[in-house]
């Protein structure tokens, strides 16, 4: 049983340093947002499009150390993390009380990060399709596709700075 309880806590840090550097994308992500930096934001794209999987696989990994470790003290493999907290031996109980907060607290603050990028992104969006309306207004109203979404007007042929003859 000690080598499992050993694995599941060097697996919860691992879960951890892969929730912080999630966090740390989506930190520079903002930051890029507001400093309206395309190419960086591209790039920061890409780095936490990789580092998804890497978290989704830290957590399954520690999901499967945990029903190792349920099933070498004789219990269920559904027991949650939180009963099984308690049937540990006592010295390891802060421990992994800790590592356990810290991953919750890093995914909560992770969530928050994603939801407010999506905000800032869209309000963009809704100022740059703001800005073309005023520069090209067309002369019908807004449409919508077959998935709800607004149908994007095509802008005109002509160019914003044309000569006057």
């Amino acid at each position: 049983m000690k080598a499992e309880l050993e694995d599941l806590i060097s697996t919860l840090r691992e879960e951890l340093t892969q929730y912080g550097e999630l966090l740390a994308l989506l930190e520079q992500q903002q930051d890029l947002i507001v400093s309206r930096s395309a190419e960086g934001l591209l790039e920061n794209l890409g780095a936490i499009n990789a580092q998804v999987p890497v978290v989704a696989a830290a957590r399954q990994h520690r999901d499967q150390l945990r029903k190792d470790l349920a099933a070498a003290m004789g219990q269920a493999t559904t027991l949650s993390f939180q009963h099984l907290c308690k049937l540990v031996p006592q010295e390891y109980q802060p421990l992994l009380g800790a590592l356990i907060e810290e991953i919750n607290d890093l995914l909560l603050r992770s969530q928050q990060r994603l939801r407010q990028n999506h905000l800032l992104l869209s309000r963009s969006l809704d100022l740059m399709q703001q800005m073309i309306s005023s520069l090209f207004p067309s002369s019908g109203g807004q449409t919508y596709n077959q998935m709800g979404a607004v149908k994007s007007a095509a802008l005109p042929q002509s160019s914003l700075c044309e000569m006057i003859v």
